[in-house]
């Protein structure tokens, strides 16, 4: 029984990072879908996040008493503020922008240079330890140059189509990029890879600081999510002075603000929140690669896209150099833990006389 909870324990970041590249795959389909037919980004992001909030604050309100929700300060509102402009308003904004200029298959795969931005983030802000001499560190940059690799031969490189038992004899709507005006796809795509880094910023400024000043990742989401609610809404009124962009009624432009808020943003905050304090914001962007290749699969089922041979190269690329990545983090995680426990085992061996009775210190296990 203690084995198999110790397996679970283990197992609980991999599977909660899966999860979220489900509910992601699922946002990426529906909203380009709602996008194209004629809703305004500003004000999905606006609802989206204010669906997000509201979801979200009755839990944080329940869970976290005041004894685990820190006091309030103008450096942590400040945080906040910042990693609401950078997810939220930035990095939504400019992500539905670039996929409606191109598509959504396309900006599943774009955005698989992720955790190679984050990883570049993390080495440059020291948050992230390299030795090029031991073998963890070189997986970790193998692991990358080879992801992001599979994602420009999927981007670059279309192939023949293949076809599988649910796409044989039915028709593909597909939008690729010989299909699409030169200027705009061009245009979409530095939409996407300023989105793409507006989201590693977010990830680098969370784990790095604000979670550690402040640990209630409930109350930390609601905030984001309604100060991005807020801030997004301004940009919205200034972009959008019509009352016909914020009409919705009982359709898709409803599902998708309530789908985006509570699983893209609420939950996956949140989610992000818990997995980034134990094990990093490369190991949490590390799972991105995985949804292009559920996009793929979910577009070819449900939309009826076609997959092409340079796709599924790419996807078998991406996830040699997903597994190499994550070996590399799961090298640290481990040499990490062993570290904690020979000091701690030092600790214990200290005799009485060395520890100072008026002015004890508790460590945290």
């Amino acid at each position: 029984m203690a084995s198999l909870r110790e397996v679970a324990t283990k197992l609980k970041p991999y599977t909660l990072m899966v999860f979220l590249q489900f509910g992601y795959a699922g946002m990426y389909i529906i909203s380009v879908a709602c996008l194209k037919k004629g809703m305004n980004h500003y004000v999905l992001v606006v609802y989206r996040n204010a669906v997000a909030a509201a979801v979200i604050a009755p839990f944080a309100w329940w869970f976290e008493s005041k004894k685990v929700r820190p006091k309030m300060t103008l450096p942590i509102f400040l945080k906040i503020m910042a990693l609401a402009l950078l997810e939220p308003v930035l990095d939504q904004n400019f992500y539905y922008m670039g996929a409606k200029a191109t598509s959504a298959s396309f900006a599943a795969a774009l955005y698989n240079i992720l955790p190679a931005v984050t990883f570049l983030l993390a080495v440059v802000l020291r948050m992230e330890k390299l030795n090029i001499r031991e073998i963890r560190s070189q997986a970790k940059i193998a692991g990358t140059l080879v992801t992001v690799a599979g994602a420009l031969l999927m981007i670059l490189y279309k192939g023949p189509a293949v076809d599988f038992v649910w796409t044989k004899g039915r028709s593909s709507h597909t939008s690729d990029a010989g299909s699409q005006d030169d200027g705009h796809w061009l245009v979409g795509t530095f939409m996407l890879l300023f989105s793409c880094f507006c989201w590693a910023c977010f990830f680098i400024l969370q784990v790095s600081n604000t979670l550690k000043s402040y640990p209630a990742e409930l109350s930390l989401t609601t905030l984001i999510c309604f100060m991005g609610a807020v801030q997004s809404g301004s940009v919205a009124l200034v972009m959008e002075r019509s009352v016909e962009p914020w009409r919705i009624g009982w359709d898709t432009k409803l599902f998708t603000a309530v789908y985006s808020g509570v699983v893209c943003s609420g939950i996956t905050y949140y989610i992000q929140g818990i997995v980034m304090k134990e094990r990093g914001p490369v190991f949490v962007t590390a799972f991105n690669p995985l949804c292009m290749i559920i996009v793929a699969v979910m577009g070819s089922i449900i939309l009826a896209e076609e997959i092409t041979l340079g796709r599924v190269i790419g996807a078998a690329i991406i996830v040699i150099g997903l597994y190499s990545l994550i070996w590399g983090k799961g090298k640290d995680y481990s040499s990490h833990s062993t570290e904690s426990d020979e000091k701690n085992i030092e600790g214990i061996k200290q005799p009485v006389a060395n520890i100072d009775v008026e002015n004890p210190v508790v460590k945290k296990p």
